[in-house]
């Protein structure tokens, strides 16, 4: 596999287009970016101050996956928002390459800490349909994950879960915080 990974920037209008239709493709069906406009909105704010935005690309410069980070906390801290990867390039490393991309990145520029929210939005971890107040914090010890969920793909990356915000997207729908010191 030969993959490049580029920044993505404002004149970049093909490329914005294809990760707006990657994103919107991807997260649409669990109701996120239900339009290409929103996806496009997403991808266009990436650009801006305080962000990086990073595109995946095979060797006939087609976009395959696409990767923002928000600078937090003076630069020590960034939250990697968001990742996608095309459906039919999934599982072969283009994720792991645009994080690791990412975080060599981020260490140039002083980053201490990458971050990632991932959502549960469809009952696919442990922590999805129960009341996490009642329980924390024993079910950050046992948090664990089926279907497509990726907390296995960051947690094979070093990310560990640093905690949770319970009904973030509803009802039994939290959101689960992953963190990683850069450069361990």
């Amino acid at each position: 596999m030969h993959v490049t990974i580029e920044d993505l920037t404002e004149t970049d209008d093909a490329r914005i287009e294809d990760a707006a239709r990657l994103l919107h493709a991807a997260f649409s069906p669990l109701g996120v970016w239900t339009t290409l406009s929103e996806a496009r909105d997403e991808v266009l704010q990436s650009i801006g101050p305080d962000h990086v935005s990073r595109v995946a690309l095979t060797a006939e410069g087609a976009v395959i996956g696409w990767i923002g980070a928000i600078r937090e906390y003076d630069g020590l801290v960034w939250q990697l928002h968001p990742i996608v990867v095309d459906e039919a390039w999934r599982r072969q490393g283009v994720g792991r390459a645009l994080v690791l991309d990412l975080e060599e990145f981020l260490i140039a520029r002083g980053g201490l800490t990458l971050w990632a929210g991932s959502d549960d939005l469809a009952g696919e971890t442990s922590l999805g349909g129960v009341d996490v107040y009642s329980a924390l914090p024993a079910t950050l010890d046992t948090v664990h994950s089926w279907g497509n969920h990726p907390l296995p793909f960051y947690r094979r990356l070093g990310f560990q879960i640093i905690g949770v915000m319970p009904d973030a997207n509803g009802p039994g729908r939290p959101d689960i915080f992953l963190g990683k010191r850069l450069g361990a």
